[in-house]
């Protein structure tokens, strides 16, 4: 692959960081941080242009909070400014680099690329059922806490020669340990972390039909002996390659017995469901506000699906 340089300049210029400003603030112009830096931010964007041309900068303290649901994470914030900024000023240039590298089912904080894309992937593949008999399931233990960062930097290596780039990744990477989940860099930095092994299960594995939102990972073929070699050959991969293990959860089954919980949906060779905590979390939501926006979300999800009753017993639940 070839590798990509003069960036850094492109990244720090007064009209990057304009460019940045205007993306990190959209749905958030009434944040304190964003208010704060309204206050003078002609300026501010100026000494950012300044400490990013000298190198002095450094990522500011973590704030943390706990969330629970769908499962216990740890998320991690930064100011505005200048953090938020700056990370968006990295991607405005890197975005297209990492894009280029991922496979076509790579999923996740990718543009034109979320759930419902990779829901729709997942629908059209058992839909001739041939292929799709058996699923192997499986994610990978503590994700993004358990990232490696000699790693992921030298993956970052093989395509970027900019070394001023290369030192200020390097100063948000080692900002806190594995990638914090909230960093805007974070996911694209974890999509990255497991793109050399993308193409090794579609190039090296020659595997047909492979799905991967963030560490959740869908893999279909006809031969249930040939899914539990993979399966092994994968546990070895991500452990000698990228110091990852894969969940003792893991599952392989035949997609008929009980269809494939993937990114919010059951898919089955037939038809889709909305997965049941997400309709346990719709009506749970109707009971208490009836909010249009949020029954209009809700509905979102289920046109790309088999829920046709579904709709009418929330249409009949909002009267």
């Amino acid at each position: 692959m070839k590798r990509i340089g003069n960036l850094y300049e492109k990244i720090i210029s007064i009209e990057n960081l304009k460019i940045a400003d205007k993306n990190a603030r959209k749905g958030k112009k009434h944040q304190y941080g964003v208010q704060l830096f309204d206050k003078n931010s002609e300026q501010k964007l100026i000494e950012l242009h300044e400490t990013l041309k000298n190198k002095s900068y450094k990522t500011s303290k973590y704030k943390t909070f706990m969330i629970t649901d769908p499962k216990p994470r740890e998320i991690f914030c930064l100011p505005y400014f200048p953090d938020r900024i700056v990370h968006h000023a990295i991607m405005n240039e890197l975005e297209k680099l990492f894009v280029s590298t991922f496979t076509t089912d790579t999923y996740s904080c990718i543009k034109g690329k979320g759930i419902h894309a990779a829901a729709r992937s997942v629908r059209k593949a058992l839909v001739g059922k041939q292929g799709t008999k058996y699923c192997l399931k499986l994610d990978i233990k503590k994700f993004y806490p358990n990232i490696d960062h000699q790693i992921l930097k030298y993956l970052l290596r093989k395509k970027i020669k900019d070394t001023n780039l290369l030192i200020l990744l390097d100063e948000i990477i080692d900002s806190a340990s594995g990638l914090p989940i909230g960093n805007y860099l974070s996911q694209y930095f974890a999509n990255f972390y497991l793109t050399y092994f993308d193409h090794w299960i579609k190039e090296d594995k020659s595997v047909k039909y492979y799905f991967r939102y963030a560490d959740d990972i869908v893999i279909f073929s006809d031969n249930k002996p040939y899914l539990h070699q993979l399966l092994s050959e994968i546990k070895s991969y991500l452990l000698d390659h990228l110091k990852l293990i894969v969940k003792s959860n893991y599952q392989i089954f035949p997609v008929t017995d009980r269809g494939v919980d993937f990114v919010g949906y059951v898919f089955y060779h037939s038809h889709t469901r909305l997965r049941k905590r997400i309709k346990q979390n719709c009506f749970r939501m109707i009971s208490k506000n009836k909010n249009a926006q949020s029954i209009a979300s809700y509905k979102g999800w289920m046109i790309h699906g088999n829920c046709i009753n579904l709709q009418k017993k929330i249409d009949h639940e909002k009267v």
